[in-house]
């Protein structure tokens, strides 16, 4: 199969030595990376970026720091300022996260109970700068879109569990914009709503070349076939032996740069790639 030709453009995510302590406990430290605006020859692509790791390794705490949620106890995570882009060739500014730069999904889907639908998304969008006919516009091109159409004047405790989750992802994109982390978005799912998260994901990344999905999974098979940067987390070997306690990067796997990405699904390459994820994680 030959490689996708792409380019890598202005970095939307930057992160610098970032690290997160609770009552003196180092949880998360030395994290640095920077994911890029990628762009495909005649394909709207986004960004899909993955995060595993052995349970209590820090995923959740790096997630909070990312989306504001979390002040880290030192360095900086930058996201890019869509708001003062110029376009025209520019490189993208990039300002320092705040909570509400970034839509976060936990593995509840948590919606208002008492906005339907369409009531939920119209809330999302309350700080928009929009135009009330171009929000009704844009919702109404969502729910479309998302397959929420025939749902919308309906409440969460009516809606199917994919139902509820499409919602969450879609109220967290209008409100955010671009950014959306999903916490184990497959956690506890069957075959018929993995396939449902799959073509949300699909969808995010077809409708904007600057949308940027970062999540997290124990299944790594499944980050593979749908990251296309995946970021290893772990605790990281001390030189007399034994490991420290805290998490960090171990690894950066770039699917794009390895020929992977994209691919549809799986052959023995990516196979192979999961065996050296998988003894990155079990050496941590």
């Amino acid at each position: 199969m030959p490689k996708p030709h792409y380019e890598t453009k202005s970095p939307v995510l930057k992160v610098e030595d970032l690290s997160v302590a609770y009552d003196g406990k180092t949880i998360i430290k030395d994290i640095n990376f920077t994911e890029c605006d990628t762009v495909r020859d005649g394909k709207e692509q986004g960004q899909t970026i993955a995060f595993v790791g052995r349970s209590g390794r820090g995923k959740s705490t790096l997630f909070r720091a990312l989306s504001g949620l979390e002040v880290p106890t030192t360095g900086k995570v930058l996201v890019a300022d869509y708001a003062n882009f110029k376009g025209n060739g520019d490189e993208i500014p990039l300002k320092a996260v705040h909570e509400g730069d970034v839509g976060f999904v936990d593995q509840k889907y948590t919606l208002f109970r008492h906005k339907t639908v369409m009531q939920a998304l119209h809330f999302a969008m309350r700080k928009s700068k929009e135009s009330e006919k171009e929000k009704a516009d844009k919702i109404a091109a969502a729910l479309t879109a998302w397959g929420l159409e025939n749902v919308k004047n309906q409440y969460p405790n009516e809606l199917s569990g994919g139902q509820r989750q499409r919602t969450a992802i879609l109220e967290q994109l209008l409100s955010s914009g671009t950014f959306i982390i999903l916490d184990e978005p497959f956690s506890g799912l069957d075959v018929g709503n993995i396939e449902s998260v799959k073509r949300a994901f699909d969808l995010i990344c077809s409708s904007h070349e600057l949308n940027t999905i970062l999540f997290s999974t124990h299944d790594i098979e499944l980050a593979i076939e749908l990251a296309d940067s995946i970021h290893v987390l772990g605790y990281p070997s001390l030189p007399g032996g034994g490991h420290a306690s805290h998490g960090t990067i171990l690894k950066h796997f770039d699917l794009k740069e390895l020929g992977l990405a994209w691919s549809g699904g799986l052959n023995g390459d990516h196979l192979e790639l999961a065996r050296e994820i998988k003894a990155v994680m079990l050496g941590s």
